[in-house]
């Protein structure tokens, strides 16, 4: 079984060729295994692809041309009329997408108190703060006058779902910048829900290199230097 731990990149699959030697050849997509409707995923060609297996072996087969090169996974679902994202709408979304990882973080937490392995101890740690201080201002503990100091001085609550949010991205390579590839994860599940989204990441990269440093990614969250 030379295949057995011999590895392809995404839309190729492992093929024995003659001599007996494992080798990545393109997936058929037509030989892909059936998928349910909720599998189904948008191209940037903006064509629906029964899923990411057909979607990628499509992208192998246009290796070497304009096509490939511009072929990715766009967003989850089948294609659909994505509005355009307005100046007012992209400079509210930090905003929204800051309160959405601190929820994240805060689920991960709750779910850690019973069952674990969602988040490493430093991150429980930090994470603990947050819930801890969502609960008091929940409960009106703090006072007026006091809540403008608390956004300005609270890490934990305001700033640590960002890092921790580009971490978690930073993967493949962990390099301290992100790809189109490893933001194509986050951006694929949110792009139905937060058509901004696209327009966000394009506006992080402020030097338009097609990366997205860790200093572009917190001020493109409106979080100072």
């Amino acid at each position: 079984e030379p295949c057995r731990n011999f590895h392809c990149k995404r839309g190729k699959v492992c093929h024995v060729d003659r001599q007996g030697d494992p080798r990545c050849v393109c997936q058929d997509p037509t030989a892909c295994p059936p998928t349910r409707d909720y599998e189904r995923v948008c191209g940037t060609d903006n064509k629906t692809y029964e899923g990411t297996c057909q979607l990628f072996g499509t992208k192998c087969q246009l290796e070497g041309t304009k096509a490939g090169r511009q072929l990715h996974l766009d967003y989850m679902g089948s294609c659909k009329y994505i509005p355009p994202c307005t100046d007012y709408e992209v400079a509210q979304f930090p905003l929204r997408m800051r309160d959405w990882l601190k929820n994240i973080l805060m689920q991960f937490y709750t779910r850690d108190l019973e069952t674990g392995g969602h988040l490493t101890q430093k991150q429980r740690n930090k994470v603990k703060k947050i819930y801890q201080d969502e609960k008091r201002l929940g409960a009106g503990e703090h006072a007026v006058e006091l809540l403008l100091h608390d956004f300005e001085k609270n890490y934990h609550m305001y700033i640590y779902p960002v890092h921790w949010q580009f971490y978690q991205l930073d993967q493949h390579p962990a390099d301290r910048s992100l790809t189109h590839s490893e933001l194509a994860a986050l951006r694929a599940s949110l792009v139905p829900m937060e058509h901004c989204i696209t327009r966000f990441f394009q506006e992080c990269d402020g030097d338009q290199d097609k990366l997205i440093d860790l200093k572009e990614w917190c001020h493109g969250f409106g979080i100072k230097e």
